[in-house]
């Protein structure tokens, strides 16, 4: 067994290795930037607000950030390029602070149902199959409810996961309506006393009125058959597709009462700035990363420990 100062080590060391690419995106094209200016001038900032929007940072955030970064610099009266590395990691850590947002799960005190929502492709099935392993290496019993009924064999795709990882799994036959698979795992979760019910969703719906009328009517079987539960409601997006994944998030946003956000596949993108931008734009917090295949790669965010390892 780890003892907990080398497991934070070791998360901390796959965090590092997942954001690899990010942190060619980003960090080591900031350092090479540095390097080759003697002093701050208007073409570093020219050329560092390049970095940062081809780093899918966003280009409203960009630019606020560079304003910031030129206040200082004069503020401070500083001259040499370097100092700008230490003040945009600064920048960077009160972005993704500056709310005081709660990025742990909301699971306690039990029982807690956590809805998962999200479209297709992003990574959903798989972040509740991690999350399901997390919860239960923690000691809590936990069930599945394979609520997205529209996708051919997802609740498939979910049975194994829960197989996997050793909880049980509550499906329908494709097709069937996903509010009633929902009823049913709540049923079930409170025969069994279950610490966490964790929820698919139906992840193809043609429009948002669908979406919202999907997700209203799974709520209200939520708000009246567990209304004493805790309540965690999760958006699975691909940090791969960008700035793509900040308009699902503003899609969802209005469509329900998310409370944290999950980014999978950071180990896939040199784009990883979208972490940044989605906490600036849609102002949700984001509570667990994906940098890599492994049951451990869905790690809990923490906003210093995330840019340490882009910076470190």
């Amino acid at each position: 067994m780890f003892g907990k100062k080398e497991e934070k080590v070791s998360l901390f060391k796959r965090l590092k290795e997942g954001l690899s690419k990010t942190k060619r995106g980003i960090t080591e094209k900031v350092d090479n930037l540095v390097k080759s200016f003697h002093k701050i001038d208007d073409e570093l900032f020219e050329e560092l607000e390049e970095i940062l929007i081809t780093a899918d940072i966003g280009v409203q955030t960009t630019l606020e950030i560079i304003d910031d970064l030129k206040d200082r610099v004069k503020t401070d009266k500083l001259e040499n390029a370097e100092d700008i590395k230490g003040i945009l990691k600064e920048k960077l850590v009160e972005i993704l602070s500056e709310r005081s947002f709660d990025t742990k799960l909301n699971i306690d005190p039990s029982p807690a149902i956590i809805l998962v929502v999200g479209v297709n492709g992003v990574g959903k099935t798989t972040s509740i199959g991690k999350i399901a392993f997390k919860l239960k290496s923690q000691g809590k019993k936990v069930l599945l409810a394979a609520g997205d009924t529209y996708r051919a064999a997802a609740a498939e795709q979910l049975q194994i996961w829960g197989d996997r990882v050793g909880v049980g799994v509550i499906k329908h036959q494709e097709g069937a309506d996903s509010s009633a698979v929902i009823y049913d795992a709540i049923c079930a979760a409170k025969a069994r006393e279950i610490d966490v019910l964790i929820c698919d969703t139906a992840g193809r719906l043609h429009n948002k009125v669908n979406l919202m009328n999907e997700l209203a009517k799974t709520f209200r079987i939520i708000n009246r058959e567990y209304k004493n539960a805790t309540k965690e409601v999760l958006l699975v997006l691909d940090a791969t597709t960008g700035q793509n994944a900040v308009q699902q998030a503003k899609v969802f946003k209005e469509a329900a009462n998310i409370s944290g956000l999950v980014l999978t596949k950071l180990d896939g993108t040199a784009k990883g700035g979208v972490v940044i931008s989605i906490s600036r734009e849609v102002k949700i917090p984001v509570k667990l990363i994906g940098v890599g295949e492994k049951m451990e790669d869905l790690q809990e965010f923490d906003s210093k420990t995330f840019i340490d390892a882009l910076f470190g």
